[in-house]
């Protein structure tokens, strides 16, 4: 969906396939008449904005042949969808039975994440609209913390001056976002102050998690003004929210229901509470005397099971800091609820109507927001 501001800025609004397995073209091709139609149709939009995901194999046979390119550029455009950002994060099997860690491998101490990222950015390229300004590539915030040595910055910093380098002999304008996570090198936006500062900023930036921002206990403000005195873009924005307690011990037998063996929970407390995962914080002697935030994206627009929370108010105030004033400091928002498939049992979609039913309702959330701080809404023509 496309969004203007006040400055005449097009803010495009999409929604994150990783929340659907695909290793394959047909499998992507599959999933547009799946879930992304039914959704563009719920939501009366003409054009709906895909946030796409592509598995290294598919961006590797899709980057190296320009058929299959202009084949999935034409599906898209066929059904009323777009593409100007890709989630390039996740490398490949996102909803295999357990992700955890390997959702950081390889990374960028290797040449696998450059090709990889480098591949995603020919691919788009193509499959933006002809009328699209820029596109963006989100990627992993570097590294796991560990293990981490000079060698390895070293090797991230060869890494992403390579990638510049790339990016600017793409035939169209393409960004790549790095995403600050709980546990990774790049944890808060200090952190990637600190080590993407030197970067080349006209093709480099961030990709701001809302829920990941949340987790981090920082102020939107806050972690907005440091990045602006850096001079470090908002490359992108995922519009998510976080799982949170305001009193652990009570909420004890509920957090447990969110215990899950496919992805990690990080969960952290503004008072030193730093667990890996939710099993882990739920079993650290004392960690629950202070409010927890949990690292389980959850849908924007349902309460989770009481008497649990949301971060929801960290996400309204950061999409007022970052389009609520004169300008637009981000044009391209994308809704990533991945975890659909681990809710709770009872808060799981019932096969693919009801997930595509609950993704538009997201998306009429986050349509909510952002037209409640001025945006216009209005149509985009995929072409």
């Amino acid at each position: 969906m496309r969004l203007r501001h006040r400055d005449g800025q097009t803010v495009h609004l999409s929604y994150c396939t990783n929340v659907h397995a695909g290793e394959t073209l047909e499998g992507i091709l599959d999933q547009l008449d799946t879930y992304a139609v039914p959704i563009r149709e719920r939501l009366g939009t003409d054009v709906l904005g895909l946030g796409l995901w592509l598995s290294a194999p598919v961006a590797a046979g899709l980057a190296s042949d320009v058929a299959d390119r202009q084949r999935l550029r034409g599906a898209l455009a066929a059904r009323g969808l777009e593409v100007v950002t890709l989630n390039g994060f996740p490398y490949q099997a996102f909803q295999a039975p357990v992700v955890k860690h390997a959702v950081y491998q390889p990374d960028w101490t290797t040449s696998h994440r450059l090709a990889y990222t480098l591949d995603l950015a020919r691919i788009l390229s193509d499959l933006m609209p002809d009328d699209a300004v820029r596109g963006s590539v989100s990627t992993l915030p570097l590294a796991w913390r560990e293990p981490w040595n000079a060698a390895r910055a070293s090797a991230c910093r060869r890494g992403l001056d390579e990638l510049a380098r790339g990016l600017h002999r793409m035939p169209r304008p393409i960004r790549v976002a790095f995403e600050p996570e709980p546990g990774c090198i790049i944890e808060n936006t200090a952190e990637a102050v600190a080590l993407l500062g030197e970067a080349d900023t006209s093709v480099l930036g961030v990709c701001l998690d809302l829920a990941h921002l949340a987790c981090a206990w920082e102020e939107p403000a806050l972690a907005l003004d440091r990045l602006r005195e850096a001079g470090l873009p908002v490359v992108k924005t995922q519009v998510s929210a976080a799982l949170a307690s305001t009193d652990p011990r009570r909420d004890a037998a509920v957090l447990r229901e969110y215990v899950e063996p496919r992805f990690l929970h990080q969960t952290r407390g503004p008072f030193g509470l730093s667990a890996d995962d939710l099993d882990e914080a739920l079993a650290t002697p004392g960690g629950d005397e202070q409010p927890w935030r949990i690292h389980f994206h959850v849908p924007l627009h349902e309460a989770p099971m009481p008497p649990l929370q949301t971060t929801v108010g960290v996400l309204a105030t950061a999409l007022r800091e970052l389009v609520g004033g004169d300008t637009a400091e981000c044009d391209h928002f994308d809704v990533e609820t991945y975890t659909w498939h681990v809710l709770p049992p009872a808060s799981r979609p019932d096969g693919p109507a009801e997930l595509a039913a609950g993704i538009a309702a997201e998306l009429f959330f986050a349509r909510a927001q952002l037209t409640a701080l001025g945006l216009a809404t209005s149509q985009g023509v995929s072409s």
